[in-house]
């Protein structure tokens, strides 16, 4: 067998079948678009379903790449040799091209010439047959034309030798096999038993069969062939090592982890153990920030998952006496490794290593004090004589200390306790609807109802606003408040669906156009919003005005001008303030969000901290000189593969299609975008941030305002500098300078007025050294003063103390109708045993009050005057008792 190096098998992998005609077709992101129904991808084949299905592939029909796949539904398992929550998936597939003779063939040159393995210790199993489907003759024979041994192919049930979903393309598959130099397990030894003679190497799926919803097969039109060959198994395999652990994407991290920790790889099993899942946990983490989708940790979906991998990386990083800096080294050595074969790690780099810094530090900063109260909720339920922990206890560690609740679970496995997990389910829910309660929902008028989901496809509306804001059409679709009718009249509210419109309805953040339909005789009909629904139809919403409107009619739409032109400003604003942000806060700026109406533009971006007022000018200054460059815009459409090579920006998770648009701002900012925009920068007229905020972990959100609102805006605030000057008696020219000498005077009025308090506390106090006594060898000065506040009272406190030399100091005070209290102890007295805090908190309620505070200084207040002798006795009474 030849060895290789990871990067190594994943060129020779696709350049062998890039030789026999296939085009490497790329990986896509780990998180997967949601069209599937699974959080991340995971498998090769999964992001290529649709194409399995039938849909024709841009690429051709021979296809082959390295997929990054992340898996955590075996999290649990990860720990051992071979289990890990990320690997890579090398495949290749035949959409409807080749099928099982050539397929075979390539197998079996793949294991012998690629890979070197000897013939003769190659094995492979094939579908035996059932009541279904036929046994896989075909598959077998082309097995040993190929090369294999006729005494090595072993026919297999549907359980090992069959794919399928529950409904959908199906058929055999046929695993290969390595055949160890090893004697028989026993008499049905072969592939499947564990005895360790037979290791699985690679499998071929043979898509042949559609399953149907009543569970009969019939033939599939388009035959496929997927062929996933896991790429740390094999790497390991042909290393000849047993723990992937051990290959060169793991060696340098344990090696690392060895060095910082101390502790040996496989000197015992609990120590290897924490190193495998430190190393894989971190590993995965890594590889979701830095993906193209820039995952964040989050409290909700593949967030959470997230979030769940880096504590228990954290957790077990502890065990082995690691911290913070030393995970970050651990993901430095992985962000190195895998660069070369994931672009977006290497440019996410720095975004990588800070989020993952920050979420680490958010977790440590809990980790402690939630483990101290883990300890707690085990010992109540042991001492309850009880062995599983209450779900809202284990929601209460979830809820204060972040804890997952996959974590309690694996803690309290290791101390022989399990968790109500349905009981933890139970607290989310009952938390989840008290938030329900508290918010307010609202629907569009017919458009969030369904009404439009079952139309016939036939049923269509064709966008012409692009060009013009004016179009003839004929009413499709009328709707009223909640079923589908023929006929509007005057003042009745509904929805009309034409088969044209120049409305924009409202998608991609921005809100749709308003203006009117008009009919025949004079009907007009006011649309108040125009909204995206079901086919991707415009649903003009709003009221009959006067006349009628019947299905068929024909009508004139007509879009509001300077409402459509307010939004386009600000729309293509926001194009330009993306691409300032990323100038001046780094490329790792990405969308999380936008909104775009005639009165302002809201945009939501990935980024980490609050916006220093210097970054915030800058961007804003960036904006309003590409305004005045008058930039012109330029939209085209092309294929989603031509628009890459563009270099445009597109928002992860949307969902394009073969033909996408893209809005050019002169050569400043790309982006693929379906919305309406001005035709030249210059048209935005001005720019103005109005805030930058933070609306969640990790997102920021800038307020801005454009074109006559921006300028409204400054007229407003001219007008109040104006009006404030005016106020002031100065000029708006001299404010500043005049707010300084009034912030000046009044600094100085404030101090002298604190000088006379001070002076009338002590002439109040007189000469009060003679109340001084003496308890144990300390002094003590326990005395009431009228009518000074906290300040005053803290500084009469500081001068007794002075005069006092060594002591304890007791003030107490009315003023306002409420009591202050002011404790104060010397070195010399602490040192003997008094506490100032102590003191204050025995006396305060002498006086209805309470308070505390450090060993030789306190404060407390109180309600009850009437009270203040009795504080002062019992001052003496209480540092009698703590006098050593």
């Amino acid at each position: 067998m030849k060895q290789f190096t990871a990067q190594e098998l994943r060129e020779a992998w696709k350049q062998f079948y890039k030789d026999r005609g296939h085009v490497d077709c790329g990986a896509v992101s780990l998180v997967s678009d949601g069209s599937t129904g699974v959080m991340f991808n995971v498998a090769g084949m999964q992001p290529l379903m649709p194409y399995l299905l039938g849909k024709k592939h841009p690429m051709g029909t021979r296809l082959c790449n390295v997929q990054g796949c992340v898996r955590t539904n075996d999290i649990d398992s990860v720990g051992d040799k071979s289990h890990g929550t990320f690997f890579e998936m090398m495949g290749s597939w035949s959409l409807g091209d080749y099928f099982k003779k050539e397929r075979c063939q390539w197998s079996f040159e793949l294991l012998t010439q690629l890979f070197g393995f000897d013939a003769d210790h190659l094995a492979a199993t094939v579908f035996a047959g059932d009541e279904n489907a036929p046994r896989d003759e075909e598959g077998a024979k082309y097995r040993i034309e190929s090369g294999f041994k006729p005494e090595n192919i072993y026919y297999l049930p549907a359980e090992d030798n069959w794919w399928g979903l529950e409904y959908g393309p199906c058929g055999p598959d046929s695993e290969m096999f390595y055949v160890k130099d090893m004697p028989d397990c026993g008499p049905n030894c072969g592939p499947g038993c564990h005895c360790g003679k037979y290791t699985e190497i690679g499998n071929d799926v043979f898509m042949q069969y559609e399953k149907h919803h009543d569970g009969h097969l019939t033939p599939l039109t388009q035959k496929n062939v997927d062929t996933g060959w896991g790429l740390e198994r094999i790497l390991a395999f042909l290393n000849g090592v047993d723990d992937v652990y051990k290959i060169d994407l793991h060696a340098p991290v344990i090696a690392y982890i060895e060095k910082e920790s101390g502790l040996k790889y496989e000197s015992d099993e609990k120590t290897t153990r924490s190193m495998r899942i430190l190393a894989d946990h971190t590993r995965t983490s890594v590889m979701l920030i830095g993906d193209e989708a820039k995952l964040l940790p989050s409290n909700t979906g593949a967030g959470y998952i997230l979030r769940r991998l880096i504590r228990r990386a954290v957790r077990h990083a502890r065990t082995l006496g690691l911290n913070k800096d030393q995970i970050l080294g651990v993901a430095t050595i992985y962000i190195d490794e895998y660069s070369e074969s994931y672009e977006n790690l290497a440019k996410n780099r720095k975004f990588v290593l800070t989020e993952l810094e920050r979420e680490i530090t958010r977790f440590e900063s809990t980790l402690e004090n939630g483990m101290k109260e883990f300890r707690k909720i085990l010992d109540k339920t042991s001492a309850a004589g009880k062995k599983e922990i209450e779900g809202k206890d284990a929601f209460f560690l979830y809820d204060t200390f972040g804890f997952p609740v996959e974590l309690t679970v694996e803690l309290a496995d290791e101390e022989g306790f399990t968790v109500d997990e349905e009981g933890f389910k139970a607290s989310m829910e009952e938390q989840k609807q008290k938030a329900r309660e508290n918010q307010n929902f609202s629907a569009n008028l017919s458009t969030g109802t369904g009404l439009f989901d079952n139309l016939d496809e036939s049923v269509a509306t064709e966008f012409l606003g692009y060009e013009k804001l004016e179009c003839d059409g004929t009413v499709a679709v009328i709707a009223g408040a909640d079923a589908l009718v023929t006929e509007l009249t005057e003042g009745q509210q509904g929805t009309i669906i034409t088969d044209k419109t120049t409305f924009y309805g409202t998608m991609g953040g921005q809100v749709g156009d308003i203006g009117e339909i008009l009919g025949s005789n004079g009907a007009k009909f006011e649309v108040t919003e125009a909204v995206k629904v079901a086919g991707g139809r415009t649903a003009h919403v709003g009221k009959v005005v006067s006349g009628s409107f019947k299905v068929s009619d024909k009508v004139t739409l007509s879009v509001d001008a300077e409402n459509r032109a307010k939004t386009c400003r600000n729309h293509s604003a926001t194009h330009l303030l993306q691409k300032a942000l990323q100038m001046v806060l780094g490329d790792g700026v990405e969308q999380a969000g936008s909104y775009q109406d005639p009165d302002k533009t809201r945009f939501d971006f990935s980024y980490h901290q609050a916006m220093t007022a210097d970054e915030i000018k800058k961007v804003e200054d960036i904006v309003n000189s590409k305004i005045l460059e008058a930039l012109p815009v330029v939209t085209k459409e092309m294929s989603i593969e031509d628009a890459k090579k563009t270099g445009a920006m597109a928002l992860f998770g949307e969902k394009y299609g073969e033909t996408v648009r893209v809005v050019n701002m002169g050569d400043f900012s790309i982006e693929l975008c379906g919305g309406t925009h001005v035709a030249n920068t210059s048209h935005i007229g001005l720019f103005k941030i109005l805030s930058e905020s933070g609306v969640a972990a990790g997102v920021r959100r800038i307020e801005a305002l454009t074109g006559d609102n921006a300028r409204a805006y400054y007229k407003n605030v001219e007008a109040n500098l104006g009006e404030a000057a005016k106020t002031l008696k100065t000029t708006p020219a001299d404010l500043v300078d005049h707010i300084k000498k009034l912030q000046e005077e009044l600094k100085n009025l404030r101090s002298e007025n604190e000088s006379l308090k001070s002076k009338e506390a002590q002439a109040a106090l007189g000469d009060v050294m003679d109340q001084v006594l003496e308890i144990k060898g300390v002094k003590l000065l326990a005395t009431s003063v009228k009518g000074v506040d906290m300040n005053g009272l803290r500084d009469l406190g500081d001068q007794m103390k002075t005069k006092l030399g060594e002591g304890v100091v007791v003030l107490i005070s009315e003023a306002d109708g409420k009591v202050n209290l002011v404790t104060m102890a010397t070195d010399g007295a602490m040192a003997k045993g008094a506490h100032a805090g102590n003191l204050v908190k025995a006396i305060a309620p002498k006086v209805g009050g309470g308070g505390g505070g450090r060993p030789n200084m306190a404060q407390a207040g109180g309600k009850n005057p009437a009270g203040i002798q009795d504080a002062l006795a019992e001052a003496k009474t209480v540092l009698l008792s703590q006098i050593n």
